[in-house]
């Protein structure tokens, strides 16, 4: 529907683009100008009066007022009067006045009174980027239930909506939102942005259509594959079926198997070739060595920074870092990117355009290891198709606990006997350098402690250019690694039984249960020390209780609000004014059905 160009710039200094948006921007409070013979203490009434006297302080106005609709007279008082205030009084001159009635010593007053005119009416008094009386108009004039409808939204959910903007005098005088219209602006607000999510998503003809099928390699491997990873296999074959390329979120647990399920979709796509990129050098080399062992009937090679060039059109299956973005790519049915939160849009885009042809595009997977909310996964839908990996093909033995500075020496103990079984210790810190913001040691001042006491000690971080080399010999042949949150994805550490994460209050529980997740990936009996100076923390407690990556985001949801994936904020504070991602998962579900139903009709 075409708009003025003057209501489209006031939806622009709103921040919004639909009739949906612009119900949304509620009325922060209303003026009751029904005249009434009753007075109500404490509450902004409307006055029929006539002026009795004016009395002029140094501060304040003080006005006898005879109100008729109550029969007696009422002592109103203005504070620190402006010009134009003196001008609505006169003596002897009946008018009507709005403003909030007390009883005092007796007496009827009336606090900073203003003369008003719509009487009979309720007004909707908005708090936005555009003037209250401007923002009046622009709904009273725009704002209707067929617009409304016309955007998709359920008959029910835009007259409960409406009734905001529009209100009875019952309305008024609740002071809380009744749960009816609390749940009309969650659904729209939800609704709202859902569609413009899936408004986003463009269909291109693909490069493969083909039916496989996975079976029959499944059941050549030396284990059994979990339900879960069947079932986000079988999501991944029906995406190869159809014509249009694939665009798929494999979201799994730390240890979950996802790296079958990559396997898997490389064997579906056979010789039609597959690129997988990985965010670093040790992830590639794990996944290169995985695939010669579990893909013997595809050429497969590796590609980064120290590869040679060479044509890879002879290869079924490239495994690669960003270094692919430098080469001469073949032609390829499947992109598939793992870890993608580590790349860019653009280098994540890059990949893809690299073995496009003309208009058909390959199917694309991307993989993560950082849990999210199911809620969050059905809102994700409406862009991007989500398979969740929540169940792991092993139950992992992690002690997990909250530890204090008198607990060191128990600390210690526990760091020795653990080296005693050959097994090895990371000691995560939060900082490289010293700070004096932060009251935690930093690596530089740990590390001498460390690298006394012990044997074996290996330290890098973030910053360092041989990070990855560090990690390579500390899986060989360390006891302890120093290290910064740089450890929390990626390399295979299968002797890694404790992990100690110092100042552990300061990070996210998504990054702490990733860290935790290095620990026991072979079935090892494992430990997890939270390392805190504050004497209690709920956020902590409540994590050692759980090892669920999904329902530790559902906890990370609960203490700190969920972002926004429209406008990228993924992390941080919410865009969401009323949905709540921790309470109203069944109102999820119920827009994004709704919002299917709409995408299909349409």
């Amino acid at each position: 529907m075409q708009i003025s160009r003057d209501l489209e710039e006031k939806f622009k200094k709103l921040g919004i683009h639909s009739w949906c948006e612009l119900a949304l921007i509620i009325p922060h409070h209303y003026e009751d100008l029904v005249l009434k013979n009753q007075i109500l203490y404490g509450t902004l009434q409307v006055v029929d009066a006539t002026v009795e006297s004016l009395h002029r302080a140094p501060n304040s106005l003080q006005i006898t007022l005879f109100a008729h609709n109550f029969g007696h007279t009422i002592q109103a008082v203005i504070f620190r009067p402006k010009p134009y205030m003196l001008h609505q009084f006169a003596v002897g001159q009946r008018d009507y006045y709005y403003g909030k009635i007390d009883c005092k010593n007796g007496h009827c007053t009336l606090a900073m009174p203003k003369k008003v005119t719509q009487i009979g009416s309720i007004v909707p008094k908005y708090k936005c980027a555009l003037r209250s009386d401007v923002m009046l108009r622009v709904i009273q004039k725009e704002l209707t239930l067929e617009k409304l409808l016309m955007e998709g939204l359920k008959k029910e959910i835009a007259q409960t909506l409406l009734e905001l903007h529009f209100p009875t005098p019952q309305l008024v005088t609740n002071t809380q939102l009744s749960q009816q219209h609390l749940y009309a602006l969650k659904y729209t607000e939800l609704f709202s942005y859902m569609k413009a999510l899936s408004a986003k998503r463009r269909y291109f003809p693909t490069l493969l259509t083909q039916k496989c099928s996975y079976v029959a390699w499944a059941d050549t491997l030396p284990f059994t594959l979990t339900k879960e990873q069947r079932a986000a296999i079988e999501d991944i074959r029906q995406d190869f079926a159809k014509d249009v390329a694939a665009k798929r979120m494999v979201v799994g647990d730390v240890g979950s198997g996802k790296t079958m399920v990559i396997l898997a979709s490389a064997f579906m796509v056979g010789k039609a070739r597959s690129i997988l990129m990985a965010p670093t050098t040790i992830l590639a080399n794990q996944l290169y060595e995985e695939a010669q062992k579990f893909l013997p009937q595809l050429r497969v090679t590796l590609v980064t920074n120290k590869s040679k060039k060479e044509d890879l059109g002879g290869y079924d299956f490239i495994i690669g870092t960003h270094a692919l973005l430098y080469r001469e790519l073949p032609q390829a049915s499947l992109v598939m990117v793992d870890e993608q939160h580590r790349f860019g849009t653009q280098q994540r885009n890059m990949l893809e355009k690299l073995v496009t042809s003309g208009e058909k595009r390959p199917h694309y997977i991307q993989f993560s290891a950082t849990p999210i909310p199911r809620t969050q996964a059905m809102i994700d839908s409406a862009h991007i198709d989500v398979s969740l990996i929540t169940s792991t093909p092993f139950v992992k033995d992690i002690d997990s606990q909250v530890i204090h500075k008198e607990d060191f020496s128990y600390l210690l103990n526990h760091i020795k006997s653990e080296i005693a079984k050959n097994n090895q210790v990371l000691l995560v810190y939060p900082l490289v350098e010293q700070s004096e913001m932060l009251d935690y040691q930093s690596i530089d001042e740990a590390r001498s402690y460390w690298e006394k006491s012990f044997d074996n000690v290996y330290v890098t971080h973030g910053k360092d250019k041989n990070k990855e080399q560090v990690l390579l010999d500390f899986a060989q042949n360390g006891d302890i690694l120093v290290a910064t949150t740089v450890v929390e994805v990626g390399i295979s550490l299968p002797r890694l039984s404790t992990v100690v994460i110092v100042g552990a209050e300061r990070l996210g529980l998504s990054t702490l249960h990733q860290l935790r997740g290095r620990v026991s990936r072979t079935g090892l009996k494992g430990y997890c020390f939270l390392f805190t100076k504050q004497n209690k923390s709920q956020r902590l407690d409540e994590f050692v209780k759980t090892t669920s990556g999904f329902d530790i985001a559902n906890l990370d949801l609960k203490f700190r609000k969920s972002g926004d994936l429209l406008k990228g904020k993924l992390q941080s504070g919410s865009s969401f004014q009323w949905i709540d991602f921790a309470e109203d998962e069944e109102i999820v579900r119920e827009v994004r059905r709704d919002i299917s139903l709409l995408t299909s009709n349409d």
